[in-house]
């Protein structure tokens, strides 16, 4: 019923109540029961709840005391800390005081004093924002600072919540100097500290004229040690610093470098007395003035009577005056004259050299003239080159084809031993001179600045090994070992050219090997892959190494059988172009060793092309109808006779139309093509297998028979899916490539 939280005053009356309603209680009892024990019974209850409710009352008053002794504590504590605060305030150097819910609530007597006109304004409830008003219109302060502590009201009250401190400083007129500070209280009130900082200012003051006559006499020294004259003036024009440079240069009388001495007298005098002039003409200071009001530079070039050279420029200075300096030219002018004089003399000369230079170039015109005709006759013999390189490559080698197809006839058609001989004999003629052409062709490509080559990455142990099989004939019939160290790399380069050199330097380890064997190997060196063939053979001497790669050179001991010496000169001509390296070890009687560094390159994944080895001749008929489209009559003839040996039908034209008229009349499309690339009136072996095609509806399988070796002619061939032979044709390449392509229609 009674709540211990509440006043102990609100209990004690609470308790009062409940003691007086037991008490009439207890008397109605008495009223209603009668009966003496019920009235004792009652007088029992109402004296256990007095006592109850007068110790709960006893309680009360204790705990009521004790609440009265710890205020009485509080506010004698609090009387101690307001004497303290006002025994500091007192003792306080600077004034204080302390506003809070922007009202005066104390201060201490040098905040009152400070400023006499509004110390009676100085009480507790003066609004902060009234006092900085009043400070700021009292009469006492500086008028230069007059406004200043309108500004820090500003500051104070319209960002109070993200400013908790400012302070500035406030002079009075006395030279007096106080800095006011005023910081805002987590609780919320404000208090301002007034601090005389005069001493501080009046130090700070005489240091900095104590800096600025140290400076002067620094800068005094330095100007006095210059070789430049330096003179500075005033807005007024008055003369502040100068070194004896000065005077030494312009020439004038002491008593006009006197500090305060007017710059209009100083050059009055210059002027009467024409102690300066500029380029034979009296110099014109007038102007000077209206460029320094613009705000210019002035500058000139000026000489003495006793020709000195001097160099005057005055410039503005931030205080709105102005610095003059002089500095003695003379070397530099004279030095300039004598330029100017060498120029001019220079200059004849270089006219004089120009003439003569355009006499030469005249000559020289002649000369490009003659030498321009002479280019265009060289390109022309090139054009001429080139054009008899592409007719023999097809028209010197189509009768050897031809030849070679009857001869390949001939000697399955031959019996008789004596025969025989005759016809292996006329084979061998043949074949060195297909070899003969074939080399000088090369050289020719190789000679000529429009050589082609086909850079690609291939597997070169494939080719290697391609070329290894084709001359182990080769090697049996001369009895030597030929032997091939198998590799997996892969190279950069044109495989066509690096297979005939590889071919080459085989072809000669053979030819010089009198027993014993060839090697044919791959070692890496770092990026590089370096292909060598080792012999057992003659060797080379070291004079005959330095002229090995000339045209039709062989090595001594020899006969003349052996070859034609253009191998190593193609190997030579095709390695340079291609940038690979070729190197020679060589003893006498020991052997010889031949390599060429060509570049690696990454394992492809790509399908490479069959080896174009020499194959023997396959056995079974050639059960295919083949056509076959050659413009010149007896290659057509032979090529047909070879075929249909094979046991081939054979539809034979020499052009592109007569090739589909006589298809059309067939009435079947043929089960492959073989066409000459170059036929007459412009028609070619592309146009040809083209219109085939087109006829049969069908990707024929082609053969493209050229001595055409160029990359665009290569490309195309390998997009349309031509397969190209080169002339003269191998018999033993012609069947084993017809079979690969038609195998797959075949099957």
């Amino acid at each position: 019923m009674i709540n211990p939280d509440e006043p102990y005053e609100v209990q004690i009356a609470k308790q009062a109540k409940i003691i007086e309603a037991l008490i009439n209680r207890a008397e109605r009892g008495h009223e209603v029961g009668g009966s003496a024990y019920s009235l004792f019974e009652s007088a029992i209850a109402l004296q256990t709840a007095v006592w109850e409710k007068t110790k709960d009352l006893e309680e009360a008053l204790d705990t009521l005391d004790r609440a009265s002794s710890e205020l009485e504590i509080a506010r004698q504590a609090q009387e101690r800390i307001q004497r303290n605060l006002a025994d500091a305030m007192v003792a306080m150097e600077g004034g204080f005081a302390l506003f809070s819910e922007d009202r005066l609530q104390v201060c201490n007597a040098q905040f009152r004093n400070l400023l006499p006109d509004i110390e009676p304004l100085i009480k507790p409830g003066l609004e902060f924002d009234d006092y900085l008003a009043a400070v700021n219109a009292s009469r006492y302060l500086s008028p230069d600072l007059n406004g200043v502590i309108g500004r820090a009201q500003l500051l104070l009250t319209g960002q109070r919540p993200g400013r908790r401190f400012s302070s500035f400083v406030m002079v009075l007129r006395n030279d007096r100097w106080f800095q006011i500070s005023c910081r805002q209280t987590s609780s919320g009130n404000i208090a301002v500290l007034q601090t005389e900082v005069t001493d501080i200012v009046r130090e700070n003051r005489r240091e900095k004229n104590r800096l600025i006559d140290q400076h002067t006499h620094f800068l005094q020294a330095a100007f006095d040690h210059m070789s430049l004259g330096i003179c500075t003036f005033s807005s007024r024009g008055d003369l502040l610093v100068r070194n004896e440079r000065f005077g030494e240069l312009l020439g004038v009388p002491l008593a006009l470098l006197k500090k305060g001495s007017r710059f209009q007298r100083i050059v009055e005098h210059v002027e009467r007395h024409e102690i300066l002039e500029r380029k034979g003409r009296r110099a014109e200071f007038a102007g000077w003035f209206k460029a320094l009001r613009r705000g210019a530079t002035v500058q000139e070039r000026l000489r003495r009577r006793d020709g000195m050279s001097l160099d005057i420029r005055i410039h503005s200075s931030p205080d709105d005056g102005f610095i003059v300096s002089i500095m003695d030219v003379t070397k530099e002018t004279e030095a300039a004259e004598l330029l100017e004089q060498r120029v001019v003399e220079r200059t004849a000369e270089l006219t004089e050299a120009n003439r003569l230079l355009q006499i030469h170039a005249n000559e020289q015109a002649q000369i490009e003239a003659a030498l321009r005709q002479a280019k265009e006759a060289a390109e022309a013999a090139h054009t001429s080159k080139t054009r008899f390189l592409a007719a023999a490559s097809h028209d010197l080698l189509q009768p050897i084809n031809a030849a070679k197809l009857y001869l390949s006839m001939l000697t399955d058609m031959v019996d008789q031993p004596a025969a025989e001989d005759v016809v292996n004999r006329l084979n061998r003629s043949f074949a060195s001179t297909e070899s003969l052409l074939q080399a000088l062709l090369d050289i020719s490509r190789l000679d000529s600045s429009a050589a082609e080559f086909n850079i690609t990455s291939f597997d070169l142990g494939r080719q290697l090994q391609g070329v290894v099989e084709d001359l182990a004939p080769l090697a049996a019939e001369k009895g030597i070992d030929l032997r091939l160290v198998p590799s997996t790399r892969w190279v950069t380069s044109d495989q066509r050219y690096l297979m005939r050199c590889v071919q080459n330097l085989v072809v000669n380890a053979i030819q010089y090997t009198e027993q014993g064997r060839v090697l044919v190997g791959c070692r890496p060196r770092g990026g590089r892959l370096r292909i060598e063939v080792w012999d057992t053979g003659l060797g080379i001497s070291e004079e005959d190494q330095s002229r090995i790669f000339n045209e039709f050179t062989r090595g001594g001991g020899v006969g003349k059988g052996t070859g034609m010496g253009l191998g190593l000169s193609i190997v030579e001509r095709a390695c340079r172009h291609l940038d690979h390296p070729i190197r020679l070890i060589s003893r006498p009687g020991r052997g010889s060793a031949f390599s060429i560094e060509v570049p690696l390159a990454a394992a492809g994944c790509v399908r490479a092309p069959p080896i174009e080895k020499a194959e023997p001749a396959l056995d079974g008929s050639l059960d295919l109808i083949v056509m076959v489209v050659e413009n010149d009559a007896d290659e057509l003839h032979a090529m047909t006779q070879m075929l249909e040996s094979w046991g081939a039908s054979v539809l034979a034209a020499g052009s592109t139309a007569e090739a589909a008229t006589l298809m059309q009349e067939f009435g079947t499309a043929p089960d492959i093509v073989l066409v000459d690339y170059q036929l007459d009136d412009g028609d070619n072996g592309i146009e040809t297998i083209r219109t085939m095609r087109a006829l049969a509806g069908d990707e024929i399988p082609a053969i493209i028979i050229s001595a055409n070796r160029q990359r665009q002619f290569l490309q195309l061939c390998n997009e349309l899916s031509f397969a190209v032979l080169p002339k003269p044709v191998q018999l033993s390449r012609l069947r084993a490539l017809i079979d690969w392509n038609t195998r797959a229609r075949v099957a």
